[in-house]
Formats: structure tokens, sequence, C-alpha cells
């Protein structure tokens, strides 16, 4: 199976479990949309962590396209909050992992991208803070209709 997510144009619902430092689980839901550009790949995108006060992520990735012979896909995103977090995706079979760090901010992570079927992927990923985990989570993506 052809992966969808990342790799074509598209608009993802996101739905799932979002856990605090303390292990407290969150619901959460989000939109992610996908543009190709000739430059850039851009992964946009909002998360909503339905909290006591509910709290929205808001991201921006600029990712480098592949090229013909890519291990991989580079990618960048930065605020102020976690830094520059340089990663890159890989993928292997029927996942796209993600491996990212920012070594000014001490901030670095992982997702793990399960494909389905070509509509629906199921995510679960973490962040740290050096050795701290302060975000885990786990989310379906839902290509919109």
């Amino acid at each position: 199976m052809t992966h969808t997510f990342l790799f074509e144009p598209a608009v993802w619902n996101t739905s799932g479990t979002l856990w605090r430092a303390d292990g407290e689980p969150l619901e959460a839901v989000g939109r992610t949309q996908i543009a190709h550009r000739p430059e850039c790949w851009l992964l946009s995108g909002t998360l909503k962590v339905l909290g006591a006060p509910p709290t929205e992520f808001v991201s921006a990735y600029w990712i480098e396209p592949p090229g013909p012979h890519a291990a991989g896909l580079k990618w960048t995103f930065e605020n102020a909050m976690f830094g520059k977090l340089q990663g890159r995706y890989a993928v292997i079979g029927p996942s796209i992992l993600s491996v990212y760090g920012c070594e000014t901010s001490g901030y670095h992570g992982s997702e793990h991208l399960a494909q389905i079927d070509a509509s629906n992927y199921r995510s679960a990923g973490m962040l740290l803070l050096k050795d701290r985990i302060v975000y885990s989570w786990q989310m379906m993506l839902k290509r919109a209709a």
C-alpha cells in the first residue's frame, strides 16, 4: 500500500488522547493540512487539548520534498516554546517514523504513524525535555472527504 499521509495533498482530522507529564489523559481534536509546493511541502494544523482550560497547539512544518534516492524527509518547525525542532520522517513498510530534536532547548521526541488504509492512520508519540516526558499521545488521523 502506498502512503497517503504527507505524500498527497489533503486535509486530515485528528482525535485521540494526549497525556500530560503527570499521566492525566486529556481528549484532543485537531486538523492537519498537507500542501505540496515545488520548493517544499507544508504541514500546518491545530490540535486542541480539551483540558481545563483548553489549550490549542498551532503547527507549521517545512518539509524538504524527497529526492530521487532519498532515505527520508527532513523537516523543520520553529516556535518560542520548543525552539527550532529539526527532524526526519522515514518510511518503513506500513509505518512512517519521525524523530526530532532541538539542541538549544533540549526538546526532542518521536512519533510513529501506522497506516490502516489509504484514509486512516494511527499515531503514537512522545515529546521530552531532556530526560523528562512532557507529553505523550495516541491519535487517529482520518482523511477528510
